[in-house]
């Protein structure tokens, strides 16, 4: 099938001139990025070819760069959830990436003569791409017939087990809800489009897939789980927020202790909220703060800055510490809803300034913020009518948070597998892939 006529922007010209002019970084990165803020096309035969390889799975927002309405060949339901790089015209090293669906993207996958698939940019072939396997436990159900594909979904190339437990928000509305965020508009979208899903998953459901996924993963692959979902303002079936996430980890662990390394991506807590979770054997803690800038936090995270406050939120990232250990709380920050119109920064060069003050103030202390390159979801706030910050931002940072990370002394965060172009498997930015492969994985605090 002919190539989808797109039209030229001229994006492979402003990624060789970056290339270029950031040479001590891996080239792959810059490519990794730009696809993360642009998206992804696919041509229809690629399509149909990936029906029989793992499917994206929507396991927490859409990360599309369009709604489901406006697909025009199914895209939510035939697009893989990550592709990996490798090899062709550039000589990639294996990168993982995670997709976003734009048909409208300059970037498109297609297949070959030889019946594999490549990565083409305003029509030149860039790398060869490959699918992961369909995993063994996405072809069962649990007893009740829901799928696992729906209840434990894997990402980074099988690594992370995505355990979205609460698949909406309590920061309802304009005035709360984060500005980049669409967990509630996806829910709805995907609720509208035939998708199982289900606000709650109950805790022995969760227990009963990880352990089909335990049967069946003979080899491994899988070696960490993210408990997380929505922001719990008020109460949630009688539960305040953090003894609803408790009763997900005090069943995984008192049924598999120790099978994979523990997440939680949760709010903000006190510190005598977060206790009883490392107790029931909660490793690394992520609180995330999404911005860094004082003023943007307020506009950007208009929820968070209601109930806990932007300062009282940096003081108990910082007091976690003492609970999980400094390297175990691991913040994320979404790169690029800085410099979001119409309050951003209006400059690269500010919103990268304003990020080095954040990582320095963290990493002074041992914590090692990561980020996740910012997709303009249509259905977000800051989304619906701009697209993303500029690929020269994206390649800034990654060497900012590099430096930063370096000039601390610290080792590579724990739960994200090995550092290194070519090894790193965290597909929703690049900061795995910029870490020096030498560099020691920090240790789990003892204890836990």
């Amino acid at each position: 099938m002919p190539e989808k006529s797109v039209t030229r922007d001229f994006a492979l010209e402003e990624v060789n001139k970056l290339i270029e002019r950031h040479s001590d970084l891996p080239m792959e990165v810059v490519f990794k990025e730009d696809l993360l803020r642009r998206g992804i096309a696919f041509d229809d035969d690629m399509l149909r070819r990936a029906a029989s390889f793992k499917l994206k799975s929507y396991f927490i927002f859409s990360f599309d760069r369009q709604p489901i309405t406006d697909f025009q060949q199914q895209e939510n339901l035939r697009s893989p959830e990550e592709i990996a790089l490798v090899g062709g015209a550039r000589g990639f090293r294996r990168t993982i990436v995670s997709v976003r669906n734009n048909p409208d993207s300059p970037y498109r996958v297609r297949c070959t003569e030889d019946d594999g698939f490549e990565l083409s940019c305003d029509g030149e072939s860039i790398a060869g791409v490959e699918l992961q396997d369909l995993p063994s436990h996405y072809q069962r159900s649990l007893d009740n017939g829901k799928p696992l594909t729906e209840m434990a979904p894997t990402i980074e190339w099988g690594y992370l087990v995505y355990l979205t437990v609460y698949r909406k928000c309590q920061y309802f509305g304009f005035k709360e809800e984060c500005q980049f965020c669409d967990i509630n508009e996806n829910f709805r979208q995907q609720k509208k489009a035939g998708r199982p899903y289900n606000t709650v998953k109950e805790v022995d459901e969760i227990v009963e897939a990880l352990e089909i996924l335990d049967e069946l993963d003979t080899e491994r692959k899988s070696q960490a789980y993210t408990i997380t979902g929505g922001s719990v303002t008020r109460h949630l079936r009688g539960k305040e927020e953090s003894d609803f996430y408790l009763q997900y980890v005090e069943a995984i662990e008192k049924r598999l202790p120790r099978r994979w390394i523990s997440k939680m991506v949760i709010q903000a807590l006190p510190a005598a909220d977060l206790e009883p979770l490392r107790d029931a054997g909660t490793q690394i803690y992520h609180p995330n703060y999404e911005v860094w800038d004082p003023r943007l936090f307020a506009i950007i995270c208009p929820g968070k800055e209601r109930y806990v406050g932007r300062d009282e939120w940096m003081r108990r990232i910082v007091a976690a510490a003492d609970i999980f250990g400094p390297s175990c709380v691991i913040p994320n920050f979404v790169a690029g809803v800085e410099m979001a119109k119409p309050h951003g920064f209006e400059n690269v060069d500010d919103a990268l300034e304003s990020n080095r003050e954040g990582l320095d103030y963290f990493m002074s202390r041992g914590i090692t913020p990561r980020f996740t390159t910012w997709c303009p979801e249509p259905l977000s706030v800051l989304g619906s009518d701009q697209g993303p910050a500029p690929l020269e931002y994206h390649v800034g940072l990654l060497r900012v948070w590099r430096d930063t990370l370096a000039k601390h002394g610290l080792p590579a965060p724990p739960g994200y597998g090995q550092p290194g172009a070519g090894n790193a498997v965290f597909s929703v930015s690049s900061f795995m892939d910029v870490i020096p492969p030498e560099t020691p994985v920090a240790a789990l605090a003892n204890g836990i």
